[in-house]
């Protein structure tokens, strides 16, 4: 049970965000502008950098989200989850799993980023704005699941739900198209 009254109900940050509409806002569109903006980093893969943030932190709202959604540009649930559990085993490109590994490191500690992580990110082609936005894809959501956990929002256990919403995200993005329609 959410520790505030949710007056529209519904599910993790989403219900947060409408109890909000003053800050949701420009929170959705910071997410917006981060997750599917211009970068050389693919949708796809900033998706697998909230996942593996996410599911680090236990979030079970928002790695269910993320993951799912990270399954629609990698090809499997199976596949995302062998990458969040051994990024460097991964078959994804070393620049990605790389990258991932520095995600991984601002989820447990900021400080943890140390300079030999941010070599071998250069080392296999990570550029500077690729480094930066690694580091505030991870530092962002890492603010987003002590929102919803620190205000206990509700998790479905429905994977339909999580489906649905991967739909969405992956094709409308994060900018609120309607109460009707919100459902992240």
């Amino acid at each position: 049970m959410p520790h505030i009254e949710i007056p529209s109900g519904l599910p993790g940050i989403t219900g947060l965000l409408e109890s909000r509409l003053d800050t949701s806002e420009s929170i959705r569109e910071l997410t917006q502008f981060i997750l599917r903006g211009p970068s050389s980093l693919t949708e796809g893969e900033r998706e697998l950098i909230a996942s593996i943030v996410c599911d680090g932190n236990e979030c079970q709202f928002c790695t269910r989200a993320h993951t799912t959604t990270a399954a629609r540009y990698v090809g499997s649930m199976d596949l995302v989850r062998s990458i969040i559990d051994n990024p460097l085993a991964s078959p994804l490109h070393p620049r990605i799993s790389r990258l991932l590994v520095i995600a991984s490191a601002v989820r447990a500690s900021p400080r943890g980023v140390s300079q030999e992580l941010i070599d071998d990110a250069r080392r296999v082609g990570a550029t500077d704005v690729e480094i930066h936005d690694t580091v505030l894809i991870a530092a962002l959501f890492c603010m987003y699941n002590r929102y919803v956990d620190g205000l206990a929002s509700v998790c479905p256990d429905d994977d339909a739900y999580f489906e649905t919403l991967a739909d969405r995200l992956s094709t409308q993005g994060y900018v609120r198209k309607g109460l009707a329609n919100a459902t992240h």
